[in-house]
């Protein structure tokens, strides 16, 4: 149990367990309290949720009646700072071997997203990387990657597989994001990517029967056998000349078949439509959507599937940013996520949520909303994380700043202004 006191800004987001995302104007609402004298206190219990919170006085009065022994209960004194929820990271690829430092010189000089593919670079290097690294090497790695996400204040990650595109690499990866969630205090949703790219010597075809035929078919033994219980969702990188709008389809329905959310890539470098196809087939989320049609957001609309913004993507590979803004209007869920891989090696989602300001124009509300309860709706987890508020899993970020916008507005500097990060109630990360 642990109670954090001296509190001056509690950012709740939302107030109650039944909200599970916040929508348009909504978004620039969110619950906050504020005691100017800084006795604001709140209460995890021993199951890791939020009991209790309001002042100190109140709480530790709900506490004595509750017959709750208080001097048993660990403090933390927040010193007249800030809390706000636990940040969730909406898209990642975090699991991979080797760097691509080499091709941001491309990139810089003029080269397209598909030129550095098309010349040995990208995913399919990544792959070969991936493919040579042993699992243990690949948990490692990934352990060093999320020990810092938690400094950062990502308390809630969406991890994905897909530099294998075989079935062997594709279960290693999945195999080290559950060895990962079973060590590490972060928690993982769990991804299948499988359809990232179609593999050399391959076709969209062939890997598209490869994947429905051979690799869902073990994942589902493997989710059934208790082994891969990490795996939640299914990814495809639906984009003109990968995996079409008809291969992308047949995917994302196959795993929903064995229960995986539809959670995928669309309309990032051109406007095929996928948005469309995702709202037609329930898709729970779509990431990047640079692209998307009119069409395509009065689908997204019509259906609530959220809309996964990727600010560092768009700012890396000058892309044309999503159009954030039609978006909120038209009642579309807007969620943020880091797309850390290495292509775009950001895993900090204060820095996202500034880049989502300035690039996409949204508010420092909006950004918060769309890194905490909206990125948790997407990942089936609305009415549990992304809110501190009584019977929520108790992911908080304790800020040494009265208010808690510092976060966004210290640009690159997350660092100076995090002090503890708590996951399930307990301290996982403290200066």
């Amino acid at each position: 149990m642990l109670i954090l006191y001296n509190l001056h800004q509690i950012v709740q987001i939302v107030d109650d367990e039944e909200m599970e995302c916040l929508r348009g104007d909504a978004m620039n609402s969110i619950k906050i309290i504020e005691c100017e004298n800084s006795s604001l206190a709140i209460f995890c219990d021993i199951s890791g949720k939020i009991g209790a919170l309001g002042t100190y006085q109140e709480l530790i009065k709900k506490l004595e009646n509750l017959y709750i022994d208080v001097s048993i209960i660990k403090h933390v004194d927040c010193k007249g700072g800030s809390v706000i929820p636990g940040l969730v990271d909406g898209h990642t690829h975090p699991v991979f071997a080797g760097d691509r430092v080499h091709e941001f010189a491309m990139k810089l000089a003029g080269a397209t997203y598909m030129e550095v593919q098309k010349a040995g670079g990208g995913i399919h290097f990544t792959t070969q990387k991936t493919r040579e690294a042993s699992e243990d090497q690949l948990l490692k790695d990934f352990e060093v990657i999320a020990k810092e996400m938690l400094k950062s204040g990502t308390t809630l990650l969406e991890a994905k597989s897909g530099y294998g595109l075989d079935m062997e690499t594709e279960i290693k990866q999945l195999q080290v994001l559950q060895s990962a969630s079973k060590r590490l205090p972060l928690e993982i949703s769990g991804t299948f990517c499988g359809a990232h790219a179609v593999p050399k010597g391959s076709t969209e075809e062939a890997q598209t029967k490869l994947i429905i035929e051979t690799i869902l078919p073990e994942i589902e033994h493997m989710q059934k056998s208790g082994e891969l219980t990490v795996v939640e969702n299914i990814d495809v990188f639906c984009e003109k000349g990968v995996f079409e709008l008809e291969s992308s389809q047949k995917i994302l329905e196959a795993g929903k078949n064995i229960g995986l959310r539809a959670n995928f890539h669309a309309d990032e470098l051109h406007p095929l439509g996928g948005a469309e196809m995702g709202a037609k087939i329930g898709a729970t989320a779509m990431s990047h959507l640079e692209e998307i049609s009119d069409e395509g957001l009065q689908a997204m609309s019509k259906t609530g599937t959220v809309a996964v913004l990727l600010p560092s993507t768009a700012y890396i590979l000058r892309l044309t940013p999503p159009p954030a803004r039609k978006m909120i209007t038209a009642g579309i869920p807007v969620a943020l996520g880091s797309d850390f891989n290495p292509n775009a090696y950001c895993l900090s989602m204060p820095t996202i949520m500034h880049l989502a300001c300035v690039l996409f124009r949204m508010s420092m509300p909006e950004a918060l909303v769309a890194a905490t309860l909206n990125a948790a709706f997407s990942l089936g987890r609305g009415k549990t994380h992304g809110a501190i508020a009584v019977g929520r899993v108790a992911d908080m970020v304790v800020l040494n700043t009265k208010k808690w916008e510092h976060l966004i507005y210290r640009f690159g500097c997350h660092h100076m202004v995090i002090e503890q990060v708590i996951k399930g109630g307990q301290i996982v990360f403290s200066k």
